[in-house]
């Protein structure tokens, strides 16, 4: 049984509507499984939970533990794929891992800031740090810009050869200029699968290898991710959280919503709806086709946003991801003056009000004509958060295909950079 259940209490519909999606799911499951669709290139990541490299990963935890032993700061340079992942799982696992001797994390090379790289260059000061640059090609601008200027400043601080020792590239297998500058130099490397696309390569070197230094434990994450891939490939409809997920999203088209909105309610878990949206965005959103994914913390957001989702345009539906078995640590105290008309909460914990807060909050909105499916999960750990990992990238694949469009490719984003080089004069970008 999957720790990872969707509740259709505040959804709009039930499992039994949701039943004539059934067939175009199986279908979709099958061509995905079959690798019989567009971009089927591209689907290394289905077995990977169990087919991973044995080696790499061995190799992946022993850096992991030499970058804890002799680095106070770690910064993680990538962009999109190269960094979501492991930025969402390291913050999803924070106050769940024991954390001695861990450096300090830093995501950089995914953007342009000026402010940015200074707060976090500011922020490391004297203190050692290493490095892991994770690019395909090594020349996306981005990236490849963050690590001219780290390198710098390692060589800087340890000599060549010395800042050599504290590079860690993820990149290509054979080819392309990180990978070349990597066997010049004699930097650690970890392999990027050719097979597997940014968005999908998290439980891959791209994200185990941040995900390790930060303490987690990733035999877990994978042993979760497995379980979940036999959920997804062999349980019927019923008993399968993706196809209902993948059937609800479409009906919920059909229903004519355009704005899918992943709600939190933790803080820490943030980060993976950064990670969520660009693992939508970038498989449907093409041919004219797909939701609209954006992220909203509440309660935080219901006091900005919240008036929109409650009476606003009827655009959206809401995806609630929240855990079933919250941290019930802090206990509402009695107090005896009573000033604040908080003593009705007392003995009651905070989690309890939080999950208050999420029904209730739930209620409203479909009420209001928002609907709301949640997907619960068991608890805040590694083993979960594997199983929520390929539940999101295999309800993605069926969706995409549902949809009609190959959900792993992403041709849009290549416009964007046409226009940059040639306001920046690189060669071969002129204006015509």
């Amino acid at each position: 049984m999957s720790e990872v259940t969707p509740d259709f209490s505040h959804s709009g519909t039930t499992i039994d509507e949701l039943e004539r999606f059934k067939e175009r799911a199986y279908e979709a499951r099958k061509t995905l499984l079959e690798g019989t669709g567009a971009g089927n290139d591209f689907l290394g990541w289905l077995r990977l939970p169990l087919e991973y490299d044995k080696k790499e990963f061995a190799r992946i935890k022993a850096a992991a533990g030499k970058i804890r032993s002799d680095s106070e700061a770690f910064v993680v340079i990538g962009i999109g794929g190269s960094y979501l992942g492991a930025h969402a799982a390291i913050d999803f696992l924070s106050g769940t891992v024991q954390r001695p001797g861990v450096p300090d994390i830093y995501y950089t090379g995914n953007n342009f800031s000026t402010d940015s790289m200074i707060s976090i260059i500011e922020a490391i000061g004297d203190r050692d740090f290493s490095v892991n640059v994770i690019s395909k090609s090594g020349t996306t601008t981005e990236t490849a810009i963050a690590f001219r200027i780290f390198k710098k400043l390692l060589e800087e601080k340890y000599g060549k050869e010395g800042a050599a020792k504290r590079i860690y590239a993820t990149t290509d297998a054979k080819k392309g200029a990180l990978k070349g500058m990597a066997d010049k130099n004699g930097y650690t490397t970890f392999t990027i699968p050719d097979d597997i696309g940014g968005r999908f390569s998290v439980l891959s070197a791209v994200g185990l290898l941040p995900i390790a230094v930060s303490g987690a434990d990733i035999d877990m994450i994978m042993q979760g991710a497995a379980k979940m891939m036999a959920i997804c490939a062999e349980d019927g409809f019923r008993e399968n959280p993706a196809l209902q997920y993948a059937a609800y999203r479409h009906l919920m088209m059909e229903r004519e919503k355009s704005v899918e909105v992943l709600c939190i309610y933790n803080p820490s878990v943030r980060s993976f709806a950064g990670w969520w949206q660009q693992l939508y965005g970038e498989s449907e959103g093409k041919d004219g086709k797909g939701l609209f994914p954006t992220g909203v913390t509440y309660s935080t957001d219901l006091h900005s946003i919240g008036q929109f989702i409650q009476d606003g345009s009827r655009v959206m539906f809401e995806t609630i991801l929240y855990a079933e078995n919250s941290n019930n640590r802090i206990v509402i105290e009695e107090d005896e003056e009573d000033a604040d008309g908080l003593n009705y909460l007392a003995g009651k914990t905070l989690a309890f009000v939080n999950k208050c807060a999420m029904r209730g909050t739930a209620r409203a909105h479909e009420v209001g004509g928002t609907p709301s499916l949640l997907i619960r999960y068991n608890k805040k750990n590694e083993f979960t958060l594997g199983q929520l990992f390929y539940f999101f990238e295999f309800a993605c694949g069926v969706s995409g295909y549902m949809l009609g469009v190959n959900p792993f490719d992403q041709p849009g984003v290549e416009y964007y950079k046409r226009n940059m080089f040639r306001l920046l004069g690189k060669p071969g970008y002129e204006e015509n």
